[in-house]
């Protein structure tokens, strides 16, 4: 009887063992007030969100994440009530007026909400565009938070399919590039830096990509959307292109910024 309960003890406190020790559940939301596009066929959202499986989506991006074990999701306007059902918060391409008849512009009171979270713990992500496809002012009104400042202009502008003008292959000593030995990125804006942000990745001088720590929390910025469906595996771009990877790779890094 006294080794059947011994047995049970050590059964249950493995169990509760395991339980405190398990990572908790990540939590990611995506963006839909500031990049609010909406098809011009269907009239329905559209454009770097979960949902779109289209060339235009993040459809296997979501993939990426729910396959680590993270939860997606998609946030209407940042408030302290949305925000705090995520870990990871992630800004995509906000709305110009070329875009979007009357865009949600990025305003103070969402700029306090969200650089709140950011302080407490939040990861943030902000993923631009070139100076002509996307509201960067505004952007910056946000980013300026966090000692980044997205510039307007256009680097890396392929033709047609010339993919080579996209290719990069040098790169830092840093956990999203790890393993890799090319990657596709066109059409991207460059990043001015202050303060406590730090670059990522450079283009002949030019930061593309870049971090910021901000209170408990984390920020890590690009300058175009990047891994999309169109770009993240071979249904266009060559073989010898390893953005997969690097969607894989930052995703890793994203979850491990969370505050366990």
């Amino acid at each position: 009887m006294i080794v059947r309960l011994l047995k049970s003890f050590i059964l249950c406190f493995a169990g509760l063992l395991i339980l405190q020790t398990s990572p908790a559940q990540v939590n990611v939301g995506l963006d839909n007030w500031f990049n609010r596009e909406t098809s011009s066929k269907t009239g329905k959202p559209f454009h770097y969100l979960w949902g779109d499986t289209a060339d235009s989506g993040y459809s296997r991006w979501g993939e990426i994440f729910t396959g680590k074990g993270a939860v997606i999701s998609t946030l209407n306007r940042p408030t302290t009530e949305t925000l705090g059902k995520a870990d990871i918060y992630i800004i995509v391409d906000p709305d110009s007026t070329a875009e979007t008849p009357a865009p949600n512009y990025i305003m103070q009171d969402d700029i306090k909400a969200i650089t709140r979270w950011v302080k407490r713990g939040g990861v943030l992500v902000l993923m631009a565009n070139d100076g002509k496809h996307c509201g960067l002012t505004h952007l910056n009104y946000l980013s300026v938070h966090f000692g980044i400042i997205f510039n307007s202009v256009m680097l890396r502008p392929v033709l047609n399919n010339q993919y080579e003008m996209g290719a990069i292959t040098r790169f830092t000593d840093h956990p999203v590039f790890r393993g890799l030995r090319k990657i596709y990125v066109k059409e991207v804006a460059s990043m001015s830096l202050i303060g406590k942000a730090k670059p990522v990745l450079t283009d002949n001088g030019q930061v593309i990509m870049a971090e910021s720590k901000y209170g408990k929390g984390f920020v890590f910025a690009v300058g175009d959307p990047w891994i999309y469906n169109e770009y993240i595996d071979h249904d266009r771009l060559p073989s010898d292109f390893e953005n997969r990877k690097a969607a894989e790779n930052l995703t890793d890094y994203l979850i491990s910024k969370v505050k366990q």
